[in-house]
């Protein structure tokens, strides 16, 4: 749902033509797990949309258990704070928020809620899904341009978000100036503009042209690779895709944005030109079952692992790290040989560019969007920019309410 489609494009070096995911089949039916019977549920029906008010009460309180969540990681963002000790507490502080609701079964069956995204801590010209394992001794640094990224959901119904936060000494709020504060703010405001174009009628491709807008009026660039998804019941990649950057290599099909659609709303600019790079394979430490494959694994070592992420990650991502065993490390490779596992790489831009991202997660309804998660309101620092929006029209839209004010009922 972000890089991952593009770097195993880069890898294997396969055309990918972004607009179907395997666990979306058959016009939107999705094959549950095994432990679910293997049956078909069509998640189109209104029952499992935002046209169901139960359904939207669900994402609701996700997007509330991860703003709750992410106001406590933003806290730990100061210099000397080990990045693997930011990511633990995220994913406890996820949980903890998670466990305060629904925690009575329904129909005899108990709501599964959680982690949806493992909290990553990306630095600098990291980009995403930096979520060190417990040796890691990184730490922060004063003035490091910080990205976190979490998620959560309740009931496979997905709220996540990412915000960027440049590291200061506790207490302290001092102007973030330059290109570092230029990135920020056009990825905020980005997320001004991408929030109102995303409107029933409109396509995905007019929600990418009017982002790359933002982009040139604040002389900075998309990040390659970079895919806003869709999200359905326990899907947190659907198959209508914005595209953040068109390339030759990437390419992605035009769908029109619908009535009671979710999505999550990923933007990462940089001031470099947005090719983005591997260093280490080592540093991956974010996985996905890939639920479309199947191989009958050889070592013991894997099919333990293999079992325990189909019995605790079965749809969602997670960071190796929550593997149990001593042999997990020792299983993970033959799954990754034989494709069983999707990885979340760790990439990098250019060494010396400033790298912004902002994630919100917008319910598409009908009197207007709802931006449930809360991580534009949350980036509080100063971010003096002399770039502004300069497109007309554009500067006009985002003058109007994301969801204008409910009109007063009339007295009888």
């Amino acid at each position: 749902f972000f890089f991952s489609a593009f770097f195993l494009h880069q890898k294997r070096k396969k055309k990918n033509k972004i607009g179907t995911h395997p666990f979306i089949q058959n016009n939107g039916k999705q094959t549950m797990s095994d432990n679910e019977g293997g049956a078909d549920v069509d998640f189109n029906d209104d029952l499992f949309t935002c046209a169901n008010s139960d359904v939207v009460t669900k994402y609701k309180i996700a997007a509330d258990c991860v703003n709750a969540a992410l106001a406590e990681v933003i806290k730990m963002i100061v210099p000397g704070k080990k990045i693997v000790e930011i990511c633990v507490a995220g994913d406890k502080h996820l949980e903890t928020e998670c466990a305060k609701y629904y925690n009575k079964k329904v129909e005899g069956v108990k709501v599964e809620k959680g982690v949806a995204i493992p909290t990553c801590v990306s630095v600098n010209e990291q980009v995403s899904y930096n979520c060190p394992d417990m040796e890691n001794k990184d730490v922060l640094e004063e003035g490091q341009a910080v990205k976190i990224d979490m998620g959560a959901h309740i009931d496979g119904y997905i709220a996540h978000q990412a915000v960027t936060i440049v590291c200061q000494k506790e207490g302290s709020n001092d102007k973030i100036t330059g290109k570092q504060a230029d990135v920020i703010k056009a990825c905020v405001v980005a997320q001004e503009v991408a929030g109102r174009v995303l409107r029933p009628g409109k396509t995905t491709t007019d929600v990418s042209n009017a982002i790359t807008k933002v982009a040139e009026d604040f002389g900075v660039h998309c990040v390659e690779g970079v895919l806003s998804h869709n999200m359905k019941r326990f899907a947190i990649d659907g198959n209508k895709v914005v595209l953040l950057k068109k390339t030759p290599e990437m390419k992605a099909d035009d769908h029109e944005i619908a009535l009671h659609d979710v999505f999550g709303l990923d933007i990462v600019m940089t001031t470099g030109e947005g090719k983005l790079s591997q260093k280490d394979e080592k540093e991956t430490q974010v996985y996905k079952r890939a639920l479309e494959k199947s191989y009958s694994l050889k070592m013991k070592a894997s099919r333990g692992v293999f079992s325990d992420i189909c019995n605790r990650f079965p749809s969602f991502p997670f960071a190796a790290r929550n593997l149990e065993g001593l042999t997990a490390k020792a299983g993970l490779p033959e799954c990754l040989r034989h494709d069983l596992l999707v990885p979340y790489p760790v990439l990098y831009e250019k060494s010396g560019e400033c790298v912004a991202h902002v994630k919100t997660t917008i319910l598409v309804m009908g009197k207007g969007n709802d931006r449930i998660t809360k991580a534009v309101e949350m980036m509080q620092q100063d971010f003096s920019s002399e770039k502004s929006l300069q497109d007309a029209e554009l500067v006009d839209l985002i003058a109007q309410p994301l969801k204008p004010p409910a009109k007063p009922r009339k007295k009888k």
